[in-house]
């Protein structure tokens, strides 16, 4: 008796076998088939959709989830979630990925700012001319190298690694005698080349983000950077958020081994692909930098994340960690090391402190707020004599998780909405030009705050239709349409629902009394801010305005913020240029006190406030008082 079924996947063209008793979603990803996964599989995302083409009868029946996230024509048009599909009996099936679940290339922010940094690499070339042995002279050949490279170089006390022992020999006497030593901090050599590389002398840094990973091929002599590669990052099918991540670790120890492997197959995809742009062999690169959230960092490393995700959230480690890149599973020079930041916390990680590395924050003068909006947000406040932290569990309503028509950044995706006042109606702005097929992070906040703005959404969050065209119901609740099924490239209309109001508002509402909490224990009101960094992608396109109107931002003066990019890349690359900035970086961890915020009483009371447009106590933010009671006069005739 048959225990499996045959399975099709369209457009890609895909055949896999699935099991009795196993998930389409497991198959879908088994195949190597991208699919949207926001919550990794768990059925409240509502984003793996599949039509089923053929062999229905051999699946599940519909799930409650599902019903909950599938309208009544999409479940006669075929359409089931992924993730809650069951294969019941044997049999063929045919499974289409639909457009709005194939996951596209998402626009990255891949470079930010980055402070000056005057090179002091951590691996050092060095060309000796040894003299050869003779009758005379018996000298051992590394004892005669190392002499050399006292006599020449003034390096004394230095070791070798095993791997260039071993190749020594052969080395020394392939190029009559002239070899380029590559030294480690200067203590050690953990590669001899013959003649003369010393134009050859890489490394690399690498953000790994919870979304997206960036990498840097940089040019140790000089510290500039040689070429970029950037790609979404493999974990997504295993969950969109950290969370849920360490949660498949949790349950399935084997899970560690295959999250690991997957962000280590996409590193070294990015190391490969920016070495053949800038024509360079990887094992011209001696040394790696790699950054992320203390959970990425983790799994990278292969260390349990487990306990972060547990109430008092430790990390594993805090101090910074150096390995051999060997170990981890790099493809790079076999005597190369990995370093990464120390981490602050839980979760603020090693990501967090490039980011204060590559602002210089430590250092000014003025107290500066930095804001690196994420499914989990860092927020550091602070000056050159003290700096004070948190995290905020903003969820991934910004990467279009949790929101009707939600997506990621990339092209189709609504970015910019503007509301007329008088009309309520929509004009909105397309990544790439075209038509649109959902709405990202910063449209979604810019929609929002133009509905509050015109009167579309009053102040508690709840929609009032106003007697607009764009208005229609839904299950009973208002959603205002911003592009009709005629004005989409899939034909079904791009929405704002009553449920997506509402996942803004405890996204914001997170984000805002993180930063008001801090404020309040550092001792510092909002005009005393002189700077807002906001870094990562979405910090780099969400309209600060829009972010301030519905009391994400505190209300700071708008040319007071900076629009930072990828700090975390820009400080990664920092420490691979400099050893001083690694040392500059403990002596800032160690200066910067940690919030947890679950942990403090007045939060809650702070989170309930927040979660008003702007806030509940509106005097927080004067100029969207301001812009509001304009409003209302010139509508009172």
């Amino acid at each position: 008796m048959l225990s499996e079924a045959h399975v099709a996947i369209q457009p890609v063209g895909r055949r896999v076998t699935v099991p009795l008793g196993e998930n389409v979603f497991s198959a879908v990803r088994s195949a190597g088939v991208a699919s949207e996964a926001f919550c990794g599989g768990r059925g409240i995302c509502g984003k793996c959709r599949v039509v089923v083409r053929e062999g229905s009868q051999f699946l599940s029946d519909l799930a409650d989830s599902e019903r909950k996230f599938l309208s009544q024509s999409e479940i006669r048009n075929g359409y089931r979630l992924a993730c809650q599909m069951i294969v019941r009996s044997p049999g063929n099936l045919t499974l289409e990925i639909p457009r709005e679940s194939q996951v596209r290339r998402q626009r990255l922010s891949v470079l930010g700012i980055e402070r000056s940094t005057r090179p002091a690499p951590s691996i050092t070339k060095h060309v000796l001319h040894i003299p050869p042995p003779t009758l005379q002279d018996i000298t051992a050949d590394l004892e005669r190298l190392l002499n050399t490279l006292k006599s020449e170089h003034q390096l004394g006390g230095v070791l070798i690694n095993y791997v260039s022992l071993k190749r020594l020999p052969a080395i020394l006497r392939s190029k009559n005698w002239t070899v380029t030593a590559v030294l480690r901090n200067s203590r050690e050599i953990v590669d001899t080349q013959p003649g003369d590389t010393s134009d050859r002398c890489f490394g690399f840094a690498v953000d790994i983000g919870t979304t997206k990973l960036a990498g840097y091929l940089v040019d140790l002599k000089n510290g500039s950077v040689a070429s970029t590669a950037s790609m979404m990052n493999p974990q997504i099918p295993y969950g969109e958020d950290v969370i849920t991540r360490i949660s498949c670790t949790m349950k399935d120890a084997g899970k560690l081994s295959e999250l690991q492997m997957a962000v280590l197959g996409g590193v070294n995809k990015l190391l490969s692909d920016a070495c053949k742009i800038a024509r360079v062999e990887p094992r011209d690169v001696y040394d790696v930098v790699a950054v992320g959230n203390t959970a990425m960092h983790h799994i990278f490393f292969g260390i349990r994340p487990d306990y972060v995700a547990l109430s008092p959230y430790p990390p594993a480690l805090q101090s910074s960690l150096s390995v051999p890149a060997k170990d981890v599973g790099l493809d790079v020079n076999q005597g190369a090391y990995v370093y990464s930041y120390p981490t602050i916390a839980g979760f603020v990680g090693a990501d967090a402190v490039a980011d204060i590395m590559a602002t210089g924050m430590f250092e000014a003068k003025e107290t500066t707020l930095l804001i690196d909006i994420g499914t989990n947000t860092e927020i550091v406040l602070g000056d050159s004599r003290s700096m004070i932290s948190c995290s905020a569990a903003s969820g991934p309503a910004f990467e279009g998780a949790h929101i009707r028509d939600g997506m990621r950044a990339s092209a189709g995706a609504i970015e910019r909405v503007w509301i007329d006042p008088q009309s309520f109606e929509p004009s909105y702005r397309v990544i790439d030009d075209g038509k649109p097929e959902g709405i990202c992070g910063s449209g979604i906040v810019d929609a929002i705050a133009e509905m509050f703005k015109v009167g579309l959404v009053d102040n508690t969050g709840r929609m009032q239709p106003n007697n607009t065209r764009r208005f229609r119901r839904d299950e009973g609740l208002p959603v205002y349409v911003l592009a009709n099924a005629e004005e989409s490239a899939s034909g079904k209309e791009v929405i704002i629902t009553q449920r997506d109001v509402n996942e803004i508002q405890l996204a914001k509402s997170a984000i805002y009394s993180g930063t008001s909490i801090l404020m309040k224990r550092f001792g510092v009101e909002r005009e005393r801010i002189a700077r807002v960094f906001l870094a990562g992608a979405f910090g780099t396109y969400v309209d600060p305005e829009s972010a301030r109107m519905i009391g994400m931002l505190p209300d700071v003066p708008t040319d007071r913020f900076e629009f930072a990019g990828n700090t975390a890349g820009s400080g990664a690359r920092m420490a691979l240029i400099s050893t001083d900035i690694r040392e500059m970086a403990e002596g800032v961890v160690e200066k910067t006190k940690y919030l947890e915020l679950a942990g403090l009483s007045d939060f809650q009371e702070e989170f309930m406030k927040a979660l008003y447009f702007p806030h509940q106590e509106t005097e927080r933010f004067p100029t969207v008082e301001k812009l509001l009671n304009s409003r209302h006069e010139k509508q009172t005739p």
